[in-house]
């Protein structure tokens, strides 16, 4: 299998059966155009119809990112362009479409290797046209991108978040083009502060192939699991933002008490995944809550409780549980494979914090008092666990 994979490799990082790092490079790009004729129309016209270029280029990302580029509108690429990611370096318009077609399985040998390809987009900002000059400001895009690789027996799916960098100048047949681009994995490219810069194509290599491995050992979940949307795959941590999600909380002194308490208050229900757990550094106050339902896409709560549930929670003998709705929020997670043991979670808390302050990414102030983690499977499971320590992030304090 590691030749296997070797083979798997050469193919994606050289030449033009690259599908998997155009992927990352999202987006491509043709024809060199002309830049703008002076003196043929008032600077402020051409600046005018520049910028609304820019806006239509824009949108047209946006339709790309979302058909995975299934039609790719190369009017607005330049025929001879250059584009660098982690793992490699291309030129030309054709390379980049055969390989967004290899990875999107449009193409035999794709069909093959891949399947369930997919770029989420996030934002895309940038492309101002400065009024003295006409020059355009770099478009950034940040996504991120998802991609099975079936050839291997157990289909591992590699993820990968970042930025990416277009370079547009005037020309062409719809008035703008990109002529280079470069992409970021947050991943690898990340520096102390925040800001992106290249790495060693062997450390993007190396990320990519940890993807590959199989998981074998992990603890089932206790049940379905409350869903995301992966917004950062970070080094030694994640960026997630989930739905809003409503849940049964209680506090409790022994764990496995806790468990057979909301065990109680949830039954004739199906709680979700994962149990989290907050404790407070004076150990004296600790809570559980179990997730019981979460908002469908394009809602923005989740639906009612049902009565039975409701009238249960008006005895007295239910009195310490709380049963609320939280609103959507974006949370850092840091993971770990040992059991939720307070050093080990408190160990967890602290490298997620120096992560997310090496990369630029504000802690909420408070968020110190307590260590929230969660614990997927079940509290006796033997084998490798799946916890996380989960920090709550504040809007304006991250890129999202």
């Amino acid at each position: 299998m590691k030749t296997f994979v070797g083979i798997l490799i050469l193919n994606l990082h050289w030449g033009n059966t690259n599908a998997f790092s155009t992927a990352l490079q999202s987006r491509h790009l043709g024809a060199v155009g002309s830049s703008l004729a002076l003196g043929a129309t008032p600077v402020s016209d051409s600046i005018v119809s520049t910028t609304e270029a820019v806006k239509k280029l824009k949108k047209v990302l946006q339709r790309e990112y979302v058909s995975f580029f299934d039609p790719m509108q190369r009017e607005f690429y330049a025929d001879i362009v250059s584009f660098d990611d982690p793992m490699t370096s291309l030129s030309g318009v054709d390379s980049y479409q055969k390989n967004v077609d290899m990875l999107s399985s449009r193409t035999l040998f794709g069909k093959f290797f891949f399947k369930d390809a997919g770029i989420v987009l996030h934002s895309i900002t940038g492309g101002e046209v400065d009024e003295e000059n006409g020059n355009i400001s770099n478009i950034i895009t940040r996504w991120s991108l998802r991609v099975t690789v079936q050839a291997i027996p157990w289909k591992p799916t590699a993820r990968f978040t970042g930025i990416s960098e277009y370079e547009v100048v005037p020309g062409g047949s719809e008035g703008v083009l990109v002529q280079h681009q470069t992409d970021y994995w947050d991943s690898i490219n990340i520096q102390k502060g925040g800001k992106y810069a290249k790495v060693d194509k062997g450390i993007a290599i190396k990320d990519f192939l940890d993807q590959l491995k199989p998981e074998n050992g992990n603890a089932a979940a206790a049940g379905p699991e409350v869903p995301y949307s992966l917004l950062r795959r970070g080094n030694g941590y994640e960026v997630r933002k989930y739905p809003s999600y409503s849940y049964a909380k209680i506090p409790y002194t022994r764990r496995d008490e806790g468990y057979d308490l909301l065990a109680s208050v949830t039954q004739g229900m199906d709680p979700l995944a994962p149990a989290i757990m907050e404790v407070f550094n004076d150990d004296d106050k600790k809570t559980m809550a179990w997730p019981l339902g979460y908002a469908a896409p394009g809602e923005t709560s989740p639906p009612p409780l049902s009565s039975k549930v409701q009238e249960r929670m008006k005895d007295p003998m239910w009195s310490d549980c709380e049963i609320t709705t939280l609103p959507g929020t974006v949370v850092a997670v840091g993971s770990f494979s040992d059991a939720s043991v307070a050093p080990i979670v408190r160990k967890a808390d602290k490298n997620l914090r120096a992560a997310l302050q090496n990369d630029g990414i504000s802690i909420p102030k408070g968020s110190e008092t307590s260590v929230k983690f969660a614990q997927y499977d079940a509290i006796f499971t033997l084998g490798k666990r799946r916890g996380e320590v989960w920090i709550e992030l504040e809007d304006g304090g991250h890129p999202w």
